[in-house]
């Protein structure tokens, strides 16, 4: 498995998660609406956004598994906001665990960030258990500029990632 840019090659595996409401449920967007065209333009905008990182995860054989995000880029104080959306199909086999630590570990060392944060519904148990489980530490002292993009930043758990 590794990371790579986004080709327009993924757009159908993006559009299967987007529509599957396992993924969906506790996610505020509605993705469900979401169609091909939508993926494709999400992909070529990605290709020179300056604010946003969004990089497929991808098997061996280059199938599209999901999308490691950073995302609200702030290159000045050092912070960005860390997002992932993965296949049914690629749930519990890996690609979660190596996506997120590989885009993590490329904010915190090649970008030079101190701080990747990302919230989770509290009512997403798997994701609250992946994020504990891999040892990721959550935080109740959110960014004052996070909770302004999150009203509901109550209703979420905060995790926290940051440089050495």
């Amino acid at each position: 498995m590794k990371l790579r840019r986004l080709e327009l090659k993924d757009a159908p595996l993006m559009l299967e998660w987007m529509h599957d409401p396992d993924v969906c449920k506790y996610m505020k967007r509605d993705f469900n609406s979401m169609k091909l065209e939508n993926c494709q333009a999400f992909i070529k905008s990605s290709q020179d956004d300056e604010e946003n990182l969004h990089l497929a995860v991808v098997d061996d054989s280059d199938e599209y598994m999901g999308t490691v995000s950073l995302k609200e880029i702030d290159r000045k104080n050092g912070i960005a906001e860390f997002a992932i959306t993965m296949r049914s199909a690629a749930m519990g086999k890996g690609y979660s665990a190596f996506g997120m630590r590989e885009i993590i570990r490329y904010g915190l060392t090649e970008m030079g960030l101190k701080k990747v944060v990302w919230c989770v519904s509290k009512q997403n148990l798997r994701a609250n258990r992946f994020y504990d489980k891999n040892g990721y530490k959550k935080i109740t002292d959110v960014p004052q500029n996070y909770k302004e993009l999150y009203p509901e930043h109550s209703e979420m758990n905060w995790y926290l990632a940051e440089a050495e």
